[in-house]
């Protein structure tokens, strides 16, 4: 497990999106002080500076180890050397190969124990597929590259916690992917990422998948069937699960105060309530890796990239947050 007290690594996300202005704003913002590197390209960066028109100088560096972050400059491992004059705002498939060979570096630093966290900025699931990288998102590559196989996505401001049992799925098709060893690792991966965000005794709520949380059998038998037991099998392992609770009132319960976190059953059920809280202050973060990763709550915004009025707050906030729950982490598990 990294040193908490390493930096964190940031993506540069795809090339031709708003990732490179991101990352340049967060670094010169006068109020954010986690020590971070990124991983991305040199001159896209130093272009995207020209763009929102800060001061900022770009140090390169080849390992977090020579970091020495300061403010009003960003260390940057350069993992691609792409065309300065690449167009922005475009499906490309070089800025997709970019995009996931920066989340590749910096997956092997963290593998390495080189870095605290990895934060990634967005990508583009087309340009990926244009690249021809078959996983759809950041969730996937980075199970994939770590090899991990009980993994979920977690969304959270401070307001609602989300953890998605399914994700990136055709709304026809979830149904069929939910079983109870599914929902019972998205209760057990949700309990622990409470903990990762200081919550010692989690109260995990999992929403229905049906109107009403199915309505006794009348809306469908998913609840009953699946989602029931999981829960109670959660409950004998000693975790603070309930439900199955209707989904168009279950958030509702969570930002009261009622639940820690909730247990969306697919993608748009569990990211709604998030984003429409504010997607600024959202976070993304994939439970179950070998270390912390987050991400911001918003994609490439290709219609406004290159003209330097997109927002940096999320991404910010996803730093600063991956550097919490890299402490807590090492508090739960000490090095040896």
């Amino acid at each position: 497990m990294a040193r908490a007290d390493l930096p964190v690594a940031v993506t540069m996300g795809d090339p031709a999106g708003i990732g490179p202005e991101i990352v340049a704003k967060t670094f010169a913002d006068p109020d954010f002080s986690t020590p971070a590197v990124v991983v991305g390209d040199l001159d896209l960066l130093q272009r995207a500076i020209g763009w929102i028109g800060v001061r900022l100088a770009v140090r390169p560096i080849d390992h977090p180890g020579e970091a020495r972050p300061g403010p009003g400059a960003v260390e940057v491992i350069a993992a691609t050397s792409l065309p300065t004059d690449l167009a922005v705002g475009r499906i490309d498939p070089r800025a997709g190969q970019a995009a996931y060979r920066y989340v590749e570096h910096a997956t092997r630093l963290a593998l390495e124990g080189a870095v605290a966290a990895v934060v990634t900025a967005p990508l583009h699931k087309e340009a990926l597929k244009a690249a021809g990288i078959a996983q759809p998102g950041h969730t996937e590559i980075l199970a994939e590259l770590t090899g991990t196989k009980d993994y979920a996505m977690m969304l959270f401001n401070d307001e609602v916690r989300v953890v998605l049992a399914t994700i990136h799925l055709p709304l026809s098709e979830v149904a069929g992917r939910i079983d109870e060893v599914l929902e019972l690792k998205s209760i057990r991966l949700a309990a622990d990422g409470a903990r990762h965000l200081g919550i010692a005794a989690p109260r995990v709520a999992v929403a229905g998948l049906n109107p009403h949380a199915g309505e006794g059998g009348l809306f469908g038998e998913e609840e009953a069937r699946v989602i029931a037991p999981a829960i109670a099998r959660a409950r004998a392992e000693g975790i603070d699960a309930s439900g199955p609770w209707p989904g168009d009132t279950v958030f509702m319960l969570a930002r009261q105060g009622r639940f820690d976190i909730v247990v969306a059953q697919y993608h748009d059920q569990g990211l709604i309530p998030v984003k429409y809280l504010g997607i600024d202050d959202g976070v993304n973060a994939t439970l179950g890796l070998p270390f912390v990763r987050t991400s911001v709550d918003h994609g490439t915004a290709f219609d406004i990239a290159g003209t330097g009025t997109a927002r940096h707050e999320s991404l910010k906030v996803a730093i600063e947050k991956a550097a919490l729950m890299a402490r807590s982490r090492r508090d739960e598990a000490p090095l040896p």
